[in-house]
């Protein structure tokens, strides 16, 4: 049954109920198809999203600017040069102002308290385009992208493998909405946060999944069905890296590694990717990874979100 989810803002992954997911992937899948046989769909016509950017992007910025052009809106760019935001003017007026002109707001920021106050003191839908905490965009493409080569969710096992990270967040709120089993494997210290993990097993306990919190790689790939790895140091932790490096080496997803998991496992990873470090060749050019299905699906999730939002 179709859920009214105009107005709503996508904060986390958390805010979704199973049937707001679902209705998420089932546009999805009509906007790509009609796109692929070239009939237009321009539902958003003279809509208008603003597009604030505190962190650079390759996929974020083209799919959400491509997106909303395809819908028939447009989309307005801003980096952190272009606004007051947090400068010489608080959230909370930036939101306000902004509300005056805009049907939306996608941020793509480090702060995730900037999103929740955009949101709160705006009157327009807020998207999450990233935070330092969150990556819900990211999170419902990969599950779209593994429903559309698995044909199912519920039972699937994904190992996370590395830095618990906003990733690893948004993963855990995701696999464990859909009845999807998690196993994260981190070094000590890079765990997810705690009070996501406990989120993500109350979701896990109501959908009958399981979810695991480990320090082993092979334990975490075991029977998986999908290998997911990120960057070792992420955007803001560049004087980390080398430190990172260290500590990361043996959670690299490697032929070795991957050995464990089904032989028709995916590989997936949110790109960039830095190989050789997270990851080699041999696996994310294999005829298992799906990284570029993933890259390409970011557009047509996103285009269903905006037009279920706007």
């Amino acid at each position: 049954m179709a859920v009214n989810m105009k107005g709503k803002s996508l904060i986390e992954i958390n805010d979704l109920s199973l049937e707001e997911i679902y209705q998420i992937f089932d546009l999805s899948a009509t906007l790509k198809q009609d796109r692929l046989i070239g009939k237009k769909h321009h539902v958003l016509e003279g809509k208008k999203l603003g597009m604030i950017f505190s962190k650079p992007s390759t996929r974020t910025r083209v799919s959400f600017e491509v997106g909303i052009y395809e819908l028939g809106g447009i989309g307005l760019y801003f980096n952190q040069n272009d606004l007051q935001l947090k400068k010489s003017e608080s959230v909370s007026d930036t939101a306000k102002v902004l509300s005056r002109y805009l049907d939306g707001i996608m941020i793509r920021t480090f702060e995730h308290q900037d999103v929740i106050d955009l949101a709160k003191y705006g009157s327009i839908p807020v998207i999450n385009g990233l935070t330092d905490l969150h990556h819900p965009c990211q999170v419902l493409t990969d599950l779209f992208t593994i429903l559309e080569k698995k044909r199912k969710l519920q039972g699937l096992k994904l190992a996370y493998i590395g830095d618990g990270n906003n990733m690893a967040h948004s993963l855990l709120h995701g696999c464990s909405k859909v009845g999807m089993d998690i196993s994260i494997a981190s070094p000590s210290g890079y765990k997810p946060l705690d009070f996501v993990v406990e989120e993500s097993m109350k979701n896990a306990k109501y959908m009958g999944s399981k979810i695991e919190i480990l320090e082993n790689p092979i334990e975490a790939v075991k029977n998986a069905d999908i290998i997911y790895t990120d960057v070792w140091a992420s955007m803001g932790q560049e004087k980390e890296a080398e430190e990172r490096k260290k500590k990361f080496i043996k959670y690299q997803v490697n032929p070795e590694l991957v050995k464990h998991a089904k032989e028709d496992y995916l590989f997936m990873h949110c790109l960039p990717a830095h190989r050789g470090d997270e990851v080699v060749d041999e696996v994310a050019d294999s005829a298992n990874s799906v990284i570029f299905d993933e890259a390409e699906n970011r557009l047509h999730v996103q285009k269903a979100i905006m037009a279920l939002v706007l």
